[in-house]
């Protein structure tokens, strides 16, 4: 009797490691605000890995073991030659499977609109990647690094049967040096089920904390950073709605128009369709939304290295 309970814990973790989850990466980006370069293949360690890279770490680690990379065909030589192939081989190694989806501005339900140039945002790069998502999954930004807390909640929550997630970070844990940044700041029910996201912009930080354009900002509010859980049905209402998008918004503004995320769950949760549970994480949030992050960031990397948070030879420990 007496290894019963024990049993029973080994068995619940050998499920929660064997049932399928998927990484879906977003690196379709062109890095507008960056600069120079594409900013997802920028090297933050000294051993040439990228953010992306600890992200896959994180993940695998957590127990993801499909890795798709939503990228842009025109990247796709730069983007295995110096992050793909490597990474094929690694997921290789750890029983992971590597596919690719390719985000392509005339995948729309629709014309393109003459002089349109612009990507369609976050909500189209994810459905270029619907075919090959057939188990729950966890969506983020490429060159965003998030921690390993977000990836242990979103995965516990997704293989524990949850549906719609989303990773809660606090505000001040995402705030940049380097000039102001637009966050989504949650508002919640007293379940912690999300009920709608603020969009703040230009929100800079204080001696005392933060303001946008003035106003004082709660710096532990929590904020959504991209880090969605979700499962394979959303991709079908994720669809239905990209059409809709096409036939109301895209003519009003054909050139600009975009089809995000965080404003379509908005637009389900207001209408009741929708339920997202959001998770809290205190990790630190490190982006390279100006050039003038890098440096920041590469020395906070520098420091978790020595923290031993992570090995310099990033995949030894898995």
């Amino acid at each position: 009797m007496k290894n019963e309970t024990y049993d029973i814990r080994i068995l619940s973790e050998k499920v929660r490691k064997t049932m399928n989850t998927t990484l879906l990466i977003m690196a379709a980006g062109i890095g507008s605000r960056f600069g120079t370069g594409i900013k997802q293949l920028e090297p933050v360690d000294d051993t040439g890995h990228t953010i992306m890279d600890y992200s896959i770490h994180d993940a695998i680690e957590t127990g993801f073991n499909h890795v798709v990379f939503i990228i842009r065909k025109d990247i796709e030589k730069e983007f295995k030659e110096v992050i793909g192939d490597r990474i094929a081989a690694i997921c290789s190694a750890h029983n992971v499977t590597v596919d690719y989806a390719f985000q392509d501005i005339k995948d729309i339900p629709g014309i393109l609109p003459d002089g349109r140039t612009k990507p369609w945002g976050t909500g189209q790069a994810v459905l270029a990647a619907k075919k090959v998502i057939k188990t729950p999954f966890i969506v983020i930004n490429a060159d965003d690094y998030y921690g390993k807390e977000g990836f242990k909640a979103v995965h516990e929550y997704l293989v524990n049967g949850g549906k719609s997630c989303m990773a809660g970070f606090v505000l001040k844990n995402t705030l940049s040096d380097n000039g102001g940044v637009t966050r989504g700041i949650c508002k919640m029910d007293e379940n912690g089920n999300l009920t709608e996201v603020v969009e703040t912009k230009n929100i800079a930080k204080t001696a005392t904390g933060a303001e946008a354009d003035g106003v004082v900002v709660d710096v532990n509010s929590l904020v959504s950073m991209n880090m969605w859980g979700l499962t394979p049905e959303f991709l079908d209402v994720l669809d239905r709605g990209f059409q809709e998008f096409f036939e109301k918004e895209v003519p009003e503004n054909p050139l600009k128009a975009e089809y995000l995320i965080p404003i379509f769950i908005g637009e389900l949760l207001e209408q009741g369709k929708m339920s997202v549970k959001v998770l809290k994480t205190n990790d630190t949030w490190y982006g390279m939304t100006y050039h003038e992050d890098v440096a920041a960031v590469k020395d906070n990397f520098k420091k978790m290295l020595e923290k031993g948070m992570y090995k310099a030879d990033l995949f030894a420990d898995l």
